[in-house]
């Protein structure tokens, strides 16, 4: 088939455009042409590359024609953000493609109340993010439902792998905790660091996308999470990255308002979205529609971009 994927290079499409490619699709990669693939790959020589600017596109309304215009037969979404943006191009490519499958994201449910979260719990979001998504898989769910457009969501959770920093054990992404524990020193972690985060390695995303598109009687008109299997502690997690250097956690624990205190703004709110939705999801729906089940645990998909952290000079030993 033909599959045009818009924001192509970024975590997902570095591990999604190859493996279409090698799949036989002849593969139209969208984006704004500013970055290369988090990792090289030969199958990029074989890729159509289109440049677009979505938000000035949208802004103009000539996104969604300029997407219809590169004649797919699949297109997939990777950098939808808004229902107004996601609204337009679902309505010009009404009756123009086999399937549409647009990239949500865990944080549509919320904060988690029985884990592990399926797909059909009710959605409390918090943030503006989380809204947007789940404003944008209820348009597209209802779309389905209703009118027969070939719509798949797939929800990841926290996207890690070789090539950026993964989500640390205290919630944020400054590299500076990874190196407080590679370096054996003490680590202040929010309340009891009994709160989640669930990691997936892109790679995991990228195949549940393949799946759901060569399965699209299985998947039109679904959502899936997509998440490795198992949620880790803040604590557990902190307590694996040390002993991945050899060393023993040496771990405090503060109340939420202090702690805060301790970290720039920035990393504190990054945390606190984190803690707040604390995400358990769970994988049986993917499994049991598409016999889709994630390569990477946890650990080892974030063992990776841990590797790569120290290949690349940011943590040092």
């Amino acid at each position: 088939m033909r599959v045009a994927v818009i924001g192509a290079s970024g975590h997902i499409g570095t591990y999604l455009i190859p493996r279409l490619v090698e799949g036989g699709h002849d593969v139209v990669a969208v984006s704004r042409g500013k970055r290369e693939p988090y990792s090289p790959h030969g199958a990029w020589q074989r890729v159509t590359q289109v440049t677009a600017d979505r938000e000035a596109e949208d802004a103009d309304g000539t996104f969604g024609r300029r997407i219809v215009e590169l004649e797919a037969d699949v297109v997939i979404d990777l950098i939808c953000f808004t229902e107004t943006s996601a609204r337009d191009l679902a309505a010009a490519l009404t009756g123009k493609v086999r399937q549409f499958l647009h990239c949500g994201t865990i944080w549509t449910h919320g904060p988690s109340s029985r884990v592990p979260t399926t797909e059909d719990m009710p959605k409390r979001p918090l943030g503006e993010y989380g809204k947007q998504k789940a404003a944008i898989e209820a348009h597209l769910l209802e779309r389905a439902h209703r009118d027969g457009f070939p719509a798949t969501i797939i929800h990841p959770g926290h996207i890690t792998g070789p090539g950026w920093v993964p989500v640390n054990p205290a919630g944020n992404v400054d590299p500076a905790v990874f190196q407080t524990l590679a370096d054996g020193g003490e680590l202040a972690l929010p309340n009891f660091g009994m709160e989640t985060v669930q990691h997936v390695h892109a790679d995991d995303v990228a195949r549940l996308f393949v799946d759901a598109m060569v399965n699209p009687s299985a998947s039109v008109g679904e959502s899936f999470h997509s998440v490795a299997i198992g949620a880790l502690t803040l604590r557990g997690y902190a307590e694996a990255v040390a002993g991945w250097f050899g060393r023993e956690a040496r771990l405090t624990f503060l109340p939420w308002e202090r702690w805060r205190e301790t970290v720039p703004e920035r990393d504190a709110q990054i945390t606190l979205d984190h803690i707040s939705y604390s995400p358990h999801c769970s994988m049986e729906k993917a499994e049991r529609l598409l016999g889709h089940r994630p390569r990477y645990a946890p650990l080892e998909a974030i063992s990776e971009a841990v590797d790569w952290l120290v290949r690349a000079g940011t943590i040092t030993r």
